[in-house]
């Protein structure tokens, strides 16, 4: 009786071809992979100009205070003076020798909540700074910078050109 032939006739691979058949089909998936991936990146978030960012919910009580103290001087992040010095400050119709209109409410509540989260408290015992050479957040926050004296709100730009835009991380060329 003839042998019969097998339909399909294996034959023994070189293990060369087997390798670079792996290496091909690996490089393929990480490639893949590697597309796959890039789409999923999270786009870059726009450069914040404040000291920091703020969350939604607090953006219109900064964009208040901005437009209201922002008016007639450079608006300081709340950063620089402590909590106690902004209540004042909102609360008092003599603002540094200048007669002021008060915010009416809801626009004082809203200012407040914001300069009440992004201001800092005052020590037991310690004097409420109204300068800002006085304050030792302002000073914490400035180490080893040469800063004319008197400090005042107007001579923020000279380090800080874009402050009238409420944007103080924005540095002249010589910091």
């Amino acid at each position: 009786m003839p042998r019969q032939t097998p339909l399909f006739r294996f034959r023994r691979r070189s293990p060369f071809i087997l390798l670079t058949l792996l290496i091909l089909w690996s490089f393929c998936i990480g490639w893949a992979l590697s597309q796959a991936a890039q789409g999923q990146l999270p786009p870059t978030p726009p450069a914040i100009g404040t000291v920091d960012p703020t969350p939604p919910n607090y953006r219109v009580g900064e964009q208040l205070y901005v437009e209201h103290c922002g008016s007639c001087h450079v608006a300081l992040p709340p950063a620089v003076m402590p909590t106690t010095t902004w209540r004042d400050l909102l609360l008092d119709e003599q603002h540094y020798g200048t007669q002021i209109e008060v915010m009416m409410s809801p626009q004082i509540h809203i200012v407040w909540d914001y300069l009440q989260i992004f201001s800092r408290p005052t020590d037991d015992g310690e004097e409420t700074p109204y300068r800002l050479e006085q304050s030792r957040y302002f000073n914490a926050l400035h180490p080893d910078v040469e800063i004319d004296r008197p400090v005042t709100v107007q001579s923020c730009t000279a380090c800080h050109p874009q402050a009238p835009q409420f944007d103080f991380r924005t540095l002249t060329d010589k910091y």
